[in-house]
């Protein structure tokens, strides 16, 4: 019998675009047992990579973030991409965003933070009736977020 911890699968991806993102102003909701609700709207942005690129829809993304007690965030995100040849993909993706309590304080008060200060990933879905970006349907993606000034910025890569 295979020892399941000496399995020969590795888990591998390659790279799929770089995404930023364009942030408006939080609709802050009132405080639930699992945190802060906040509603920010993705104002656009754009998406480069070898197999596709362009641009996010300004017409209608929103992230409903909510904020824990500890300051982690958890992300619930959905918004349209609109590709350099006018195909749309729906993305969704669902994240997180933590640290220490001191690098999420520099975050919460608009300051810079180094991206290895923090723990930021992201688990993009897509959805198509494009028939040239079909294949985006069937895959599963992971991203590794940043924070910039007007929003965040994730390099996600296909995993295969």
């Amino acid at each position: 019998m295979t020892d399941p911890m000496t399995s020969q699968l590795e888990l591998r991806s390659q790279p799929l675009f770089v995404l930023t993102a364009e942030l408006g102003a939080p609709q802050v909701h009132e405080p639930t047992p699992s945190g802060t609700r906040k509603v920010v709207p993705v104002l656009g942005g754009s998406f480069v990579g070898e197999r596709l690129h362009g641009e996010i829809d300004p017409a209608g993304g929103h992230d409903w973030a909510l904020v824990r007690a500890d300051g982690s965030l958890v992300l619930d995100v959905r918004l349209v991409l609109t590709t350099h040849d006018g195909e749309r993909v729906l993305m969704t993706y669902s994240g997180i965003r933590t640290g220490s309590p001191e690098a999420l304080a520099r975050l919460a008060a608009g300051e810079p933070v180094d991206p290895h200060e923090i723990y930021f990933r992201i688990a993009p879905r897509f959805e198509t009736g494009s028939t040239k970006y079909a294949w985006l349907n069937g895959i599963l993606a992971i991203g590794v977020g940043e924070r910039l000034a007007t929003g965040p910025r994730y390099t996600i890569f296909e995993i295969l």
